[in-house]
């Protein structure tokens, strides 16, 4: 396995990153995370609340583990910031070039096997998502994204399909008949019903985790507000994707979701996640 095609003045400054072969190093990752990630949904995850009362499991431990042990030999010289590490106080100083890796995204779906929940990597440059791989184990779906946006199937371990046996993917025009909206499986809230009332919404459907982003990019869905707290790990990924496939994802005032925002503690706002945005009458604010 080669590491990242790499040229720096001074990395934490002036990153010049092949966002594609990135995104293969990401997805990779994903794949050997994926072993250990199966083999704890097979057995007691040994479930536990963190300080913040979400919910954290061996999963989530053992796929962060193999992820940075792969990062560090891989992509080395770019600052990670991962979820269970950052729980425990673990942020480094970032610069414009950073890596976002949420080992379960999805943990509360992981609990409840239902089998929506993602493995996320993301590069940020300059606070944008520009390579990106999420994962789905328990389905074998794999959607990735550097300058294009790709998905493909493939087993937990197995080897990443050659570029000619991935899907190239993108998002769809905004249908006649209505928008196809997704709202979180796990955090609904009036906020939301509230946005989704104003636009002209033909089919409701649930999912968990960020494959929400990558249903969009598919064009098999139209837009996803969320108005609960998220992390930047949270979405990171699957922004790259949905990004790379013609979509945004935009923040309350109408503009692209910003990353590194170290100062929140990398909290996001609120957002919307939209397929064809130019068609969207809403496209310049959430609210309002």
């Amino acid at each position: 396995m080669a590491q990242a095609d790499l040229a720096t003045d001074n990395l934490a400054t002036c990153p010049i990153i092949d966002c594609d072969a990135i995104a293969e190093i990401f997805a990779e990752l994903t794949l050997e995370a994926a072993v250990a990630v199966m083999g704890v949904y097979a057995t007691d995850p040994h479930a536990r609340r963190k300080a913040d009362r979400s919910f954290v499991c061996d999963a989530d431990e053992r796929a962060e583990a193999i992820i940075l042990a792969g990062l560090a030999v891989r992509v080395p010289g770019i600052p990670v910031i991962a979820e269970e590490a950052a729980s425990r106080g673990e942020k480094p100083r970032c610069g414009r070039a950073f890596i976002l890796v949420d080992p379960v995204d999805g943990t509360r779906e992981f609990l409840h096997r239902n089998g929506e929940f993602t493995i996320n990597i993301a590069l940020i440059l300059d606070g944008v998502p520009r390579a990106g791989a999420v994962y789905a184990p328990a389905i074998s779906q794999m959607w990735m994204a550097g300058t294009r946006a790709y998905a493909c199937t493939v087993e937990p371990g197995a080897a990443l399909p050659p570029v000619s046996e991935r899907r190239i993917i993108a998002v769809r025009a905004n249908p006649q008949q209505g928008l196809t909206a997704l709202a979180s499986r796990s955090h609904a809230d009036a906020e939301t019903e509230v946005f989704l009332a104003r636009l002209p919404i033909a089919e409701r459907r649930c999912a968990g985790s960020s494959l929400k982003f990558c249903t969009i990019a598919e064009g098999e869905a139209d837009v996803y507000p969320r108005f609960g707290p998220t992390m930047e790990w949270d979405t990171a990924a699957g922004d790259a994707v949905l990004r790379a496939a013609g979509g945004a994802v935009l923040d309350e005032v109408g503009t692209a979701l910003l990353y590194g925002k170290a100062q929140n503690q990398y909290r996001n706002g609120p957002f919307v996640a939209w397929g064809d945005l130019d068609a969207v009458p809403q496209r310049r604010a959430m609210r309002g």
